[in-house]
């Protein structure tokens, strides 16, 4: 925009414009190479995952053509006789996974209210909130030693009081030790959310009368629900491409079984347990069919998620 400024000509005064230098391009500069940044990183990662697809597509061709739809339909695995099938592997998953998120899940939900409600500031909270962190932090490794060393003679015993075959490790052993390393990401989360409902809305309620309790059921849980579902889907993608722990504590047997007390296997172990053994180009091939099984399994889950999240926003907008 340009000034007007006062100058003499023959005694009379007239109006100069004021020109100043264009420095609306300089200020510009830096919003523009941060949103050029931005965007090359979400091209990046869009095109890492495309290579990573596609990589998986490519290597499991052999594998896809041998066997079909029938890979996903059949339980044998046999690497003798060059049969191979992964719904044993994709049910385990499942199972483990599913059964460990609804273990997590009151624990999860209790320590994000108790965190951001009730107990917001001190020793304890502080000392609590250090400890679940911590939790997240511990190597996999070291879950699957106390899981193998601990925790499964204690699941043996209660099998044996059961009348259950008591082989002491298995799925609900597995879905313990998966549960107990996912809490970390959903309360964290979920803690964070609960944390950002505005004090205004609790205020109100507790005007009208309302106790603690019918605030964090009326006002705090619906408003924070979409953030606190999302740290159940961040941390049911943990607990679905969770290798080493639950590779030592799932008993390792190749065969279709329902039964949670039973040893089981899931796609992510077979593939640590088997690959530095796949000679054959048929066998490798299948290994790397499961972890694209995986890939999808898991990009479904998250879509499906991303879904309802949207679906129970707390405008009430389908979006």
């Amino acid at each position: 925009m340009e000034t007007p400024s006062l100058s003499r000509s023959n005694g009379l005064v007239r109006d100069t414009p004021l020109t100043r230098p264009n420095i609306s391009s300089k200020r510009n500069f830096p919003e523009i190479f941060f949103r050029f940044t931005l965007f090359l990183s979400g091209i990046v990662v869009l095109l890492l995952i495309s290579a990573i697809l596609l990589t998986l597509i490519l290597n499991a061709l052999p594998s896809i053509k041998a066997f079909g739809l029938e890979f996903l339909s059949s339980s044998t695995w046999d690497p003798v006789s060059g049969k191979f099938g992964s719904l044993a592997f994709i049910v385990g998953t499942l199972l483990t996974s599913f059964l460990a998120l609804i273990i997590s899940i009151p624990f999860s939900l209790a320590i994000s209210i108790f965190l951001g409600e009730y107990y917001k500031k001190g020793g304890l909270p502080s000392t609590l909130g250090s400890t679940i962190e911590l939790l997240s932090g511990i190597p996999s490794i070291i879950y699957g030693f106390w899981g193998l060393l601990i925790l499964a003679p204690i699941v043996r015993a209660m099998e044996m009081k059961l009348g259950i075959v008591p082989y002491g490790v298995g799925i609900f052993t597995a879905s313990i030790i998966l549960a107990i390393m996912i809490i970390p990401y959903s309360a964290s989360l979920g803690r964070d959310v609960i944390n950002l409902v505005p004090s205004e809305l609790k205020e109100g309620a507790y005007a009208l009368g309302a106790t603690r309790f019918e605030v964090i059921k009326k006002i705090v849980v619906p408003y924070a629900r979409s953030g606190i579902i999302a740290g159940f889907l961040l941390s049911l993608g943990r607990a679905l491409g969770e290798t080493m722990a639950v590779t030592m504590v799932i008993g390792n047997a190749n065969f279709f079984t329902l039964n949670i007390f039973s040893p089981a296997n899931t796609m992510a172990s077979i593939i640590a347990n088997e690959f530095t053994e796949a000679t054959g180009k048929l066998y490798l091939s299948s290994l790397i069919e499961i972890g694209l099984v995986l890939f999808l399994i898991t990009a479904v889950i998250n879509f499906t998620g991303k879904w309802i999240i949207n679906r129970l926003d707390i405008r009430g907008s389908k979006k």
